[in-house]
């Protein structure tokens, strides 16, 4: 989504205290409506189903993860066969339910064409590896979801397995479609004048690097940061798709990536990430816990902003210390995640490519509960970085807020991939022996 389009409300709180960028960088390219998108809130609620359970989002239940093999991790692997992968316990033996199963077959089917095509850059698989399991996914009858995922896939770890897991959700705010009283802070598309530069093109030495920026005259300088767009930088230069009524709610739909706005007549406006403006992420979080501004026990998200609404001023400054700024775009329907393909909330999760192929399946035994299950990565993140590294999506509307807002699960992680895939990949490192954990 910023992904959802691909970032993250818990994501953005352990972005926020660890000063890591967190906007996702996976949204899809979606074709701009000719009218801008307004759903009757009658019909888009947006509740998420409840796949995992979840009664109330204040009360959160303890679990006990189950343990990795113990390895010695590689130093900074570069994906996730420079990683090592080990087997894992067999599916059939893992506490997957049936629901969390057959939202996940849901989720697998639509990832299934985007797995077959794409090159993979963990190293893990390769697309023909998956056409068994997304052949057999089509005709597996209700109820038959578990069964399908312990006769097509097997448990791999990726790694020393210690996972850490964050969540993010799809925020509302209040908004119009119009300048007015109360509605001050505009909600900008992308401006005409920012340029995308691949360095690789002029040097191999560069290869994937990029940085965004504008002409100024004969010279290229980095894009307005943060506090000249908010004094009118982009006057004529971008369009504004709306106005919010809170500049700090905004301020952290930008961390999140996407999300809707209410408009006053109660209908929905969505809009999605569509870029950045090139400059460095802050985390305010990290800066107001140094400068003892937030007590313990208030630095998650919701307790930051009730300090930046009560200290408006001082807010601001702070806020503007942030220089990255998001730009969004309409969108149509759900939020999209890095596949391109609509996420789900309580079964997608954002996931570093270099390590876990996405569209695979994921089962999570994390020291929370609620978070604990079978995933589906459709999604990537800016702050998603590493093997084992997850941020799980949990929808939209208030339970999804709170849920997300103080995610932070330890355990162990292990991918779902076709049979056969430890074997062949270990049988290649080492000769055609097959190291055990």
């Amino acid at each position: 989504m910023r992904k959802l389009g691909g970032v993250a409300l818990a994501l953005m709180v352990s972005a926020c205290v660890g000063g890591v960028e967190p906007p996702r960088t996976g949204v899809a390219p979606v074709a701009r409506p000719s009218e801008p998108v307004r759903v009757h809130p009658t019909r888009d609620t947006g509740a998420s189903p409840n796949i995992r359970g979840i009664q109330t989002p204040a009360r959160i239940v303890g679990a006990v993860p189950m343990l990795a093999a113990p390895v010695t991790p590689a130093n900074e692997p570069v994906n996730a066969v420079a990683a090592g992968v080990l087997p894992g316990p067999a599916i059939a033996s893992l506490p997957i339910t049936d629901v969390q199963a057959e939202a996940a077959l849901a989720a697998f089917v639509t990832s299934c064409p985007a797995l077959q095509r794409r090159a993979d850059t963990s190293g893990l698989t390769r697309g023909a590896d998956w056409q068994p399991a997304c052949a057999a996914a089509g005709s597996v009858s209700r109820g038959g979801a578990r069964t399908f995922f312990a006769q097509w896939f097997e448990a791999v770890q990726v790694g020393d397995g210690k996972a850490f897991a964050t969540g993010y959700y799809e925020p509302e705010i209040a908004g119009s479609l119009t300048r007015r009283a109360g509605y001050e802070a505009p909600v900008y598309g992308r401006p005409e004048d920012l340029i995308d530069v691949d360095l690789g093109a002029f040097s191999t030495s560069l290869k994937g690097k990029k940085i965004r920026g504008r002409v100024d005259g004969s010279n290229f300088v980095p894009y307005y940061d943060r506090t000249a767009i908010e004094q009118g930088a982009l006057a004529n230069k971008a369009p504004i798709l709306a106005w919010a009524r809170d500049p700090v709610e905004l301020f952290f739909l930008q961390i999140q990536g996407s999300g809707r706005l209410r408009l006053p007549n109660g209908e929905i406006l969505r809009i999605g990430y569509a870029t950045q403006n090139g400059r460095d992420y802050t985390g305010i979080g990290a800066l107001m816990k140094a400068r003892g501004l937030l007590q313990p026990g208030q630095t998650s998200m919701q307790g930051i902003v009730a300090w930046l609404h009560d200290h408006p001023v001082e807010g601001q400054a702070i806020m503007r210390e942030n220089k990255s700024f998001v730009f969004f775009r309409e969108l149509d329907g759900a939020p999209l995640g890095a596949l391109g393909l609509p996420v789900t909330g309580q079964v997608s999760a954002a996931a570093d490519v270099k390590f876990v192929p996405l569209g695979t399946p994921v089962f999570l035994s994390l020291d929370r509960q609620d978070a604990s299950g079978l995933w589906v990565a459709q999604d990537t993140g800016g702050a998603i970085k590493g093997s084992n590294r997850f941020d799980t999506f949990w929808g939209a509307g208030a339970a999804a807020e709170a849920t997300a807002g103080g995610m932070a699960g330890r355990g162990t992680a292990f991918l779902l991939l076709p049979v056969g895939t430890v074997a062949r990949l270990n049988g290649a490192r080492y000769g055609g022996s097959t190291p055990q954990p």
